[in-house]
C-alpha cells in the first residue's frame, strides 16, 4: 500500500480526490491536511506521496518542504508555472530520487485535447485558445490553457510556422486576450461551468475545433489516481500526465 497525504483535503477538487484514492487499490489516505494544519502531520502520518491541491502561493513552498524529506509530490494547484517548476528542478539536482509530478489537468480528455492541438498546430495559420471556468476560480489563464499554448508554441517553432496573422492595432480594453508564448488565450469565468476548454485553429478556406468539457469533478479522478500511483517511479521534475498515459 502506498501512503498518501491530501493537502487542501477539505476543497471541492480535495475531498474529490480524497474518495477517490480511498477507494483506489493499493492506495492509503492517511493524512487529509487542510490550511490550519500543521506539514508536520505527513510525517507523523508516514506519508510517501503527497497530492498538493492548494493555491500557487504557497504549493512551491510545499513541494520544497517534501522534497526535503523526501517526500514525493502531485501538484494539482492551477497556476503553477514555468518559473515554479525550473525553481524544483534546482531543488532536486542532478540527481534526483524524489519524484514531482506537475499536472495542469487531471482529465484524460484534456490531456488528449492538448495533444491533438500540439499535432494539429504546425497545419493551420491561426490558432487561439478560449478556455471558460466557474467564476470562484482564482487564477486566469488556466494552468491547462497556459500549458496548452506553450505546446503549441512549441511545436509550431519546431515546424517553423510563420507567425499568426493579426492586423490588430487598437485594443485599449484587451478583447483580444493575453498571449501565452505568443499564442493568444481567453478567459471566460461565468456560473455554470467546471472546466472547458476550445482550441480554435484556422487556414484559408476551413477552420477547425477542439473541444473538451469537464461537467463534473469526477471526471479529474482516474487522473488524479493514475498520477498518485505513478510519481514513486518518476524521479525528477515531470510536467503533465502524458509521459503516466504513454503518450
Amino acid at each position: 500500500m502506498t501512503r498518501v497525504a491530501v493537502l487542501g483535503a477539505k476543497g471541492r477538487m480535495g475531498s474529490e480526490s480524497v474518495r477517490a484514492l480511498t477507494a483506489a487499490e493499493g492506495l492509503e489516505v492517511v493524512a487529509q491536511v487542510g490550511s490550519a494544519d500543521s506539514l508536520e502531520l505527513l510525517v507523523e502520518a508516514g506519508a510517501e506521496v503527497v497530492l498538493d491541491l492548494t493555491r500557487p502561493d504557497v504549493a512551491l513552498d510545499h513541494v520544497r518542504w517534501c522534497v526535503e524529506r523526501g517526500i514525493h509530490v502531485v501538484v494539482g494547484t492551477s497556476g503553477f508555472d514555468e518559473s515554479r517548476v525550473e525553481q524544483v528542478r534546482a531543488l532536486l539536482g542532478d540527481t534526483p530520487s524524489t519524484g514531482v509530478l506537475v499536472v495542469p489537468n487531471f482529465s484524460i480528455g484534456a490531456v488528449l485535447m492538448m495533444r491533438f492541438a500540439q499535432v494539429a498546430a504546425p497545419f493551420f495559420e491561426s490558432v487561439e485558445v478560449i478556455e471558460m471556468h466557474h467564476p470562484d476560480k482564482v487564477d486566469a489563464p488556466s494552468g491547462t490553457a497556459t500549458r496548452t499554448a506553450e505546446l503549441i508554441a512549441a511545436a509550431r517553432e519546431a515546424a517553423g510556422s510563420s507567425p499568426l496573422p493579426d492586423a490588430t492595432t487598437s485594443d485599449p480594453q484587451g478583447a483580444r486576450g493575453a498571449l501565452v508564448a505568443g499564442i493568444p488565450v481567453h478567459a471566460v469565468r461565468a456560473r455554470g461551468f467546471v472546466a472547458s476548454q476550445e482550441v480554435i485553429l484556422g487556414a484559408q478556406s476551413e477552420t477547425l475545433t477542439l473541444r473538451h468539457d469537464s461537467t463534473h469533478r469526477e471526471s479529474f479522478m482516474p487522473g488524479v489516481v493514475a498520477a498518485v500511483r505513478a510519481v514513486p517511479g518518476m524521479p525528477g521534475v515531470t510536467v503533465g500526465l502524458d509521459p503516466v498515459l504513454g503518450l
